[in-house]
């Protein structure tokens, strides 16, 4: 049952009486409170970042510059430069772990160059 209410702000609120609510009921509520809870500070510090970068920003500044932090720079992606003979959908740009195609094809005897695009 609801009944309506006014919360400290005197704003209308629906007031609850959680004996007369079930237990999934409850546990809705709860889930429905915490995601309220986590989305209401996530906004709030949006906010601040926003007036923090404002402030700076009238002052000369980036936010960056005054606390420090470096921004980092997002890597472009890199193009393909090897392949697959088998399957030539299989590519490999020579960045990070080499992919299995790769080192099957070295211990076969055949070298970079071979599988170069």
């Amino acid at each position: 049952m609801m009944k309506e209410g006014w919360d400290i702000k005197g704003k209308m609120m629906n007031a609850f009486n959680l004996d007369d609510l079930s237990l999934k009921e409850l546990r809705d509520l709860q889930t429905q409170v915490s995601r309220a809870i986590a989305t209401f500070e996530d906004r709030k510090k949006k906010e601040a970042l926003s007036e923090l970068e404002e402030t700076a920003r009238k002052l000369g500044f980036s936010l960056a510059e005054l606390t420090g932090v470096q921004v980092q720079k997002k890597r472009k992606s890199a193009a393909p430069k090897y392949a697959n003979p088998a399957s030539p959908s299989d590519t490999w740009t020579g960045r990070g772990r080499r992919p299995r195609w790769v080192e099957a094809a070295l211990k076969e005897g055949k070298s970079l160059n071979d599988l170069a695009i």
